[in-house]
């Protein structure tokens, strides 16, 4: 402690760089820096004890100031009662002037009591007899006066009838000073002087007791200390060595012991802290793999959310944000830990946000949505934010906040509605077409001629056929996009390409373009669906020969191709790397090449769009505009992609990739529904 102290005011030394050293502290603040380094426990003992000495101090100040008020009394009544008494035996013997009788009397009581003097004085003062005073001899029988004035009391005169008694300090000790009027029948004829020396038993009495007193104070005292000092020892280390326990269990030590041998309640407080640690540590040990597998479980199922999640904390900051948030913000790789979300997010999502954001951080409403879009890549996002509060619902925690991707939603809306208007639009113009040659008929059946009736008839049977083309290919593409398992088989696909060449043969001839099979004679067996392929290549020969010049060609092509190679390194004989092809080969090629107009590029963009059909000064020929898409859905449930490339004024060629039959028909649906996700995630991107 007083190591503590110097070092303290050391701090206050010079600091040897030049400048005026600072005033060394005071006494007052040398004090506080000592009484600082208590703890509070010991400066509430020592003011506990510091209390507790004042307190016998005062009572001991107390009795010993009433002892000595008694022993002053018992010496006034002492001293008064010997007043009295002499005074009753000798006023007769002053009212008879009988001085030598009086003067016997008065040396016999001097000599049996301790008194220090006696003297007796006239009314005016004057003594004319003291003991042990003597004086001169005088002849006849005033020798024994004296000539001397006794300096009597002021308030005497005033009450004669009362003995007055003072006490005062001598050289040779205390002494009491008794004043007795000496009246007889009614006259006063002067005062008896007594000094009466303190009664020695009185005075031992009072001594013993004082000494008693003082020696329980010490007794008292010394008690007081002793109890302070056994505090320490028995209930202050075991409270110290408790507290310290405790604060190992709120730290998470759940190994901490107390080793204190303690009996008594302290003892079984100890014994029971000991007891409840060890219940602790087993519960923790049985329970810690438990926690991690649950916070474990908790992170998982954050990071594997489909939806952006982000957790602020109660001033705006960022705690926490899950993959996806990061992915739909572009935050890969950043560190987004206490920073503002306001300052983090793109400036439109921003702007949109601070309003909803400040009001739920200054405790106004508790949640609120709201839709975002951007432009560049075109999205739309539902923000949900959700204030988080404590048990009481009262102090604001954080907030969290649910980031949906809404633009696959918004797009698969907007293509509904429009293949809802065109679908309604397609059957509307037929419907018209027929009703009106019908009801034509009907109406003017009479008038008309018959082959103005063949006409009508063919008319109305043309826009039947095309109203049932257009039905069954609404069909076709909903039982595609109906999510229905498709049953596929091992087949040889230069049948089917035979087959639908066939059927457009004549059609080719009238146009006169040219149609060429480039196969080999043996092709790989592939797995896949007949009725499904042969659509597939119906729709795109139909198309080539639908939209290709007089006397242009088309080309149908199949052959195998790899979806892999591994690359060789550069040989001497070789100017670039090239593909070591894998056998067996995993794919089968389809090419379906025409020489026709082309498409420019704007169309390539729409062309399997759902209804969608290029108008313009070639394009002329009806359709639905549902075949490409039909297509796509087909080629999707293979397992592979429809794809095109198109110059205007050159040509169009169209291919897709067949699975060979080795392909697991499990692994074909994986692929297709892989296909399609790619898709997806494309138009998201």
């Amino acid at each position: 402690m007083a190591s503590s102290t110097s070092q303290a005011i050391a701090e206050w030394a010079p600091p040897g760089d030049g400048q005026p050293p600072p005033e060394p502290p005071g006494w007052g603040e040398r004090i506080y820096l000592w009484w600082a380094e208590f703890s509070l426990q010991t400066k509430l003992l020592a003011i506990a004890t510091l209390v507790v000495s004042l307190l016998m101090t005062g009572v001991t100040f107390f009795v010993l100031n009433g002892i000595q008020r008694d022993a002053g009394m018992n010496d006034t009544r002492y001293a008064r009662d010997l007043g009295l008494l002499l005074s009753g035996n000798v006023t007769e013997l002053v009212a008879q002037g009988r001085d030598r009788e009086l003067a016997t009397v008065a040396e016999q009581f001097w000599r049996s009591r301790s008194l220090r003097y006696i003297f007796f004085a006239d009314p005016d003062g004057l003594i004319y007899l003291g003991i042990p005073i003597s004086a001169s001899p005088v002849s006849g029988d005033n020798d024994l006066q004296l000539n001397h004035r006794l300096e009597l009391p002021a308030e005497l005169p005033s009450r004669p009838e009362n003995a007055l008694i003072r006490q005062h300090l001598t050289p040779q000790g205390q002494l009491t000073d008794v004043f007795v009027p000496l009246v007889w029948k009614g006259d006063y004829l002067g005062t008896l002087a007594l000094g009466v020396n303190p009664n020695d038993t009185a005075l031992a009495s009072a001594a013993l007791t004082r000494q008693v007193t003082i020696a329980v104070f010490i007794s008292i005292w010394v008690l007081v200390i002793l109890g302070a000092v056994f505090n320490a020892l028995t209930i202050t280390q075991p409270v110290k060595e408790l507290l310290r326990g405790v604060r190992a269990i709120a730290s998470g030590n759940f190994e901490a012991r107390i080793a204190l041998p303690m009996g008594g309640e302290l003892g079984e407080l100890l014994n029971g802290f000991n007891a409840m640690a060890s219940q602790l540590e087993a519960y923790d040990a049985a329970n810690i793999e438990e926690l991690t597998a649950a916070q474990v479980k908790q992170q998982s199922l954050i990071a594997t959310m489909a939806d952006g999640a982000l957790l602020l904390d109660e001033v705006g900051q960022i705690v926490l944000a899950n993959p996806t948030a990061r992915r739909l913000f572009r935050w890969e790789g950043r560190n987004l830990e206490g920073q503002e979300l306001l300052n983090e997010l793109p400036e439109i999502i921003a702007n949109e946000l601070h309003d909803p954001l400040q009001s739920l951080l200054r405790n106004i409403g508790e949640s609120n949505d709201l839709r975002c879009s951007l432009e560049e890549p075109s999205r739309t996002l539902r923000i949900v934010l959700q204030s988080v509060r404590d048990q009481s619902g009262e102090t604001l925690k954080g907030i969290a906040i649910t980031v949906q991707d809404l633009t696959r939603e918004v797009e698969l809306n907007a293509a509904q509605s429009r293949f809802i208007s065109n679908v309604s639009h397609e059957l509307r113009t037929p419907l018209f077409n027929i009703k009106s040659y019908v009801e034509t008929l009907h109406d003017l059946g009479d008038q008309l001629s018959e082959e103005e009736k063949k006409e009508f008839l063919g008319v109305a049977n043309s826009e039947t056929d095309r109203l049932a083309r257009l039905v069954n290919d609404v069909l076709d593409l909903s039982r595609l996009e109906s999510g229905r398992t498709v049953q596929f088989e091992p087949m040889d696909l230069r049948p089917a390409i035979e087959q639908t060449l066939r059927n457009y043969r004549l059609n080719a001839d009238d146009k006169q373009i040219h149609i060429e099979l480039n196969t080999d004679d043996e092709l790989p067996t592939i797995l896949g669906n007949w009725d499904l392929l042969l659509q597939v290549l119906d729709n795109l020969v139909g198309n080539g020969l639908k939209f290709s010049r007089a006397g242009g060609s088309l080309m149908v092509r199949a052959y195998t191709w790899p979806d892999s190679c591994k690359m060789s390194p550069i040989e001497s004989s070789k100017s670039a790397p090239h593909c070591e092809f894998f056998s067996p080969l995993p794919k089968l090629r389809v090419e379906v090449a025409d020489t026709g107009h082309g498409i420019n590029q704007d169309d390539q963009q729409h062309i399997f769009d759902r209804f969608y059909r290029v108008e313009n000064a070639v394009h002329t020929e009806a359709g639905t505009g549902l075949g490409l898409s039909i297509v796509r859905g087909i080629i999707e449930k293979h397992g592979g992609q429809i794809r095109m490339a198109s110059e205007v004024e050159l040509g169009t060629t169209f291919w897709f990739d067949l699975p060979l039959e080795q392909t697991d028909a499990d692994e074909l649906i994986v692929q297709s529904v892989r296909t399609t996700r790619q898709e997806e995630q494309g138009l998201e991107l």
